[in-house]
């Protein structure tokens, strides 16, 4: 690989990102004609600049560490212990014969380039937002859904194809007259209000079972991979306790976190538990891409971004029209970008909150306009009736995110709470995404998605780990 083709790679990054040369050069604190040079093919790049730069620019390290020459120190031994297989292997990965390029049929057609599809199946799929972040990643190709509420259902079915079944999995499950796909990744979410501390009844709640149901269709499709994704109090429960024993028995190894979705580019801080399992690799979970630079100068010492902003997500938005959902009447972003009709004394409550204040602030104003309850309750609940910041993530988006009273949704400058669009791009819903359904039901969908941005940085790690699995089992039967 010539150094032309590198220095390319990272100039198209850096394009896509929108960055000029001396912004970059100003972050990485090089020199700029440096950096001129290495984009021009010039000169290669040292090791820790090559890492530094595909951080910042968002490049794949790995592959541009191998184009430029630098072979992971495994692979490294690997040529220098078989030589002969090594070369034998990669010629027939790629389909090659002594120099001639030769596709093979069959399994080494679609195995060539590494790029197949994985088949993916989506429980508890809501409007699918995590199946949009893996189709963003152009490896992942849904065959099967399902999901209780039939406006999700509708919703997915609209933006990714006839396969999603609606209806309770358990009854899915038992009848004897439907045949789940084959899929090579399971993923979603079971209800996750079982386990959430908002919920003051979850002692009990069989919404906390239905991992049983997931857990059910992953031991009859044995998927390459799944990924399960909850509120983070799911990891100190009991069932997470089962999912574990149950995931060994069936011999997939467990990887798990609490991810924050600002650290992967949503714009909104929203902290998720993660949990990964793969049967034939070690499964790992996605490097952060962002940091809150608010608390740290990590630009430097790892080249990740800055947490994104409410102000980039939602500040082109126009003020809203109307107060009904146009979907299928009008273009987007306006379909979904409409208000409310509040009371006067509303009104007067939103004028009392600055920037980034919340109930408090009200108190202070305005106790005549306080409820009682809150005047009662003096400590906690510092997001109810909160405004957002315009240079911060939002708080987590919930199902009622058009209600101040809930939490931190009082747009940054304008009197009124957040609009369906607003709530949508800050959850990075991109606006052709098309919802489905009443205004209520889209905010219900919108609030349960998991953040198609994040769904697509797991979904980069999984198509990396899930790659291995390939590469491994094809050396595997080439060199024993």
């Amino acid at each position: 690989m010539t150094n032309d083709r590198v220095g390319k790679i990272l100039k198209d990054l850096r394009k896509q990102k929108g960055i000029a040369l001396k912004q970059l050069s100003k972050t990485l604190g090089v020199d700029r004609a440096h950096l001129s040079r290495i984009e021009t093919g010039k000169v290669m790049p040292s090791d820790t600049l090559l890492r530094r730069m595909s951080r910042r620019l968002g490049g794949d390290i790995e592959m541009l560490a191998i184009m430029s020459g630098r072979l992971p120190k495994d692979i490294q031994a690997l040529f220098v212990e078989r030589p002969k297989e090594v070369v034998s292997f990669l010629r027939r990965a790629g389909g090659f014969n002594g120099g001639h390029s030769m596709v093979r049929e069959g399994e080494d057609a679609q195995f060539a380039g590494i790029q197949r599809k994985y088949r993916v199946a989506d429980l508890f799929c809501g409007a699918g937002g995590f199946t949009a972040g893996l189709i963003r990643t152009g490896r992942f190709e849904p065959v099967f859904a399902n999901d209780f509420n039939r406006w999700a259902v509708d919703t997915y079915n609209y933006n990714f194809g006839e396969h999603c079944v609606g209806g309770d999995i358990n009854a899915l499950l038992e009848r004897k007259d439907h045949e789940l796909p084959a899929a090579d990744l399971v993923i979603g979410g079971p209800p996750c209000q079982g386990f959430s501390l908002l919920n003051k009844k979850r002692e009990g709640d069989p919404r906390k079972e239905l991992w049983r149901a997931y857990m059910q269709v992953v031991e009859r499709l044995r998927p390459m991979a799944f990924v399960m994704e909850n509120v983070p109090e799911l990891l100190a429960s009991q069932e997470f306790v089962e999912i574990r024993k149950m995931a060994a028995k069936m011999d997939y190894a467990l990887e798990f976190a609490v991810l924050n979705a600002a650290d992967f580019g949503v714009p909104q801080r929203r902290r998720r538990a993660i949990i990964i399992g793969c049967r034939t690799a070690k499964p790992r979970l996605p490097l952060p891409t962002h940091y809150n630079s608010a608390k740290s100068d990590d630009l430097f010492k790892t080249g990740r971004l800055s947490w994104e902003t409410v102000r980039r997500a939602i500040g082109d938005l126009p003020e809203p029209e109307g107060i009904q959902a146009r979907v299928g009447e009008i273009n987007p972003p306006m379909d979904l970008h409409f208000g409310r009709t509040p009371i006067p004394s509303s009104l007067q409550r939103y004028r009392c909150i600055p920037e980034g204040g919340n109930r408090f602030d009200l108190q202070k104003k305005r106790l005549d306009l306080t409820p009682q309850c809150w005047i009662r309750k003096k400590s906690g609940g510092t997001d109810l009736f909160g405004r957002l910041w315009w240079d911060r993530p939002a708080f987590t988006i919930r199902t009622e995110f058009f209600k101040p009273e809930k939490g931190r949704y009082l747009h940054p400058q304008q009197h009124r709470p957040i609009t369906h669009r607003e709530a949508a791009r800050l959850q990075s819903f991109t606006d052709d995404f098309i919802f489905q359904g009443t205004k209520t039901e889209i905010a219900r969908q919108i609030g349960n998605a998991v953040p198609p941005l994040l769904g697509q940085r797991i979904g980069e790690t999984v198509a990396a780990m899930l790659d291995s699995v390939l590469i491994s089992s094809r050396a595997e039967s080439i060199f024993v």
